[in-house]
């Protein structure tokens, strides 16, 4: 499989279905693969590969629901379209409430398919790129050293140089070096934006004492 298109994985034991699903997503220029079973699909899934999965909710072994919680636990996520031929409002309710893109129910419209699966590939994409960014902020949290991380969670508390230099033991020139040297290893422009960045990779929490939203925006608490 190509990793740098999209793909829509089907995953349904009727094999008329997969071939009318198939030829109609095809169709639109989208790679497809089909699957008669959980096991076929999770044999060639391939963590590198992007894109969508639309699921039956019954299958001869695993069921929709079973796959998709192991995708999860597995930590391969891609947005999943849920078809079932029993539309009955507790099993939409339990797919969404799992985490499902969208719930459609068998025959379905053509039209109402293809814009589910538009609308979950943007999803996937979004999604991938968030990912990138996040384990690129990781990447650059790890790269400061251990007094530059300790000056940063001071940043991120609100305190002044001064106020550092005193806890930390060292004079306010030196811990402006420091502090110089966390904004640029962690690409951020301004305080406000150092702290969205600590928030994303979970080194401080959004609505805890360390942080306040104003405006929309996270700022540091400086009471």
């Amino acid at each position: 499989m190509s990793t740098g298109e999209s793909h829509v994985f089907i995953v349904d034991d009727d094999p008329q279905l997969r071939d009318t699903l198939g030829q109609l997503i095809a169709s639109s220029g989208i790679t497809v693969h089909a699957f008669g079973s959980a096991k076929e699909f999770l044999a060639a899934l391939s963590d590198s590969v992007r894109g969508c999965l639309i699921l039956d909710v019954r299958l001869p072994d695993l069921n929709g629901f079973e796959l998709f919680a192991e995708l999860q636990r597995a930590g391969r996520w891609m947005p999943v379209i849920f078809l079932s031929g029993y539309g009955d409002i507790p099993t939409s309710v339990r797919a969404i409430k799992a985490g499902a893109y969208d719930f459609l129910t068998k025959p379905v419209e053509e039209r109402t398919l293809l814009r589910a699966i538009a609308g979950a590939l943007r999803e996937e994409a979004r999604s991938r790129t968030e990912r990138v960014e996040t384990d690129e902020l990781h990447r650059r949290y790890e790269s400061l050293t251990p007094r530059e991380a300790e000056v940063m969670q001071h940043i991120l508390s609100g305190r002044l140089n001064k106020q550092i230099g005193y806890q930390l033991g060292i004079s306010e020139k030196t811990v402006k070096v420091h502090r110089s040297r966390v904004m640029a290893k962690m690409g951020a422009h301004s305080v406000a934006m150092l702290v969205r960045y600590a928030v994303r990779i979970g080194v401080v929490t959004a609505g805890t004492d360390e942080v306040s939203h104003v405006s929309g925006e996270v700022v540091p608490n400086h009471s």
